[in-house]
């Protein structure tokens, strides 16, 4: 059976619409994922304005699933790749044995 994984993916706007170009792996935890992006800044309003996003997926039997999305300023990505950086460190590091 395949495992259920968790990605952060960052998205850019383009005049062709939104491209990926960039995506931290969060492991197969679903409440440390969620835990994660619940810890990020930016807004759930998502509009035709927006031009960055971060996006929650679930890649359960090899098909992605956007579970969360929010729009955020290139300062506040900034932020957030630091957090998810910082609690990342933590989930792979100090896990209870």
């Amino acid at each position: 059976m395949e495992e259920t994984t968790f990605n952060i993916v960052l998205n850019i706007k383009t005049a062709d619409g939104f491209e990926s170009y960039g995506k931290f792996f969060l492991g197969n935890d679903r409440d440390a994922a969620y835990a994660v992006f619940e810890k990020l800044i930016g807004s759930s309003e998502v509009t035709e304005k927006s031009v960055l996003t971060l996006e929650l997926m679930e890649i359960s039997h090899g098909l992605p699933v956007n579970v969360q999305l929010i729009n955020c300023t290139l300062e506040q990505l900034a932020e957030n790749c630091k957090i998810i950086t910082k609690e990342t460190f933590k989930l792979v590091n100090l896990k209870e044995f």
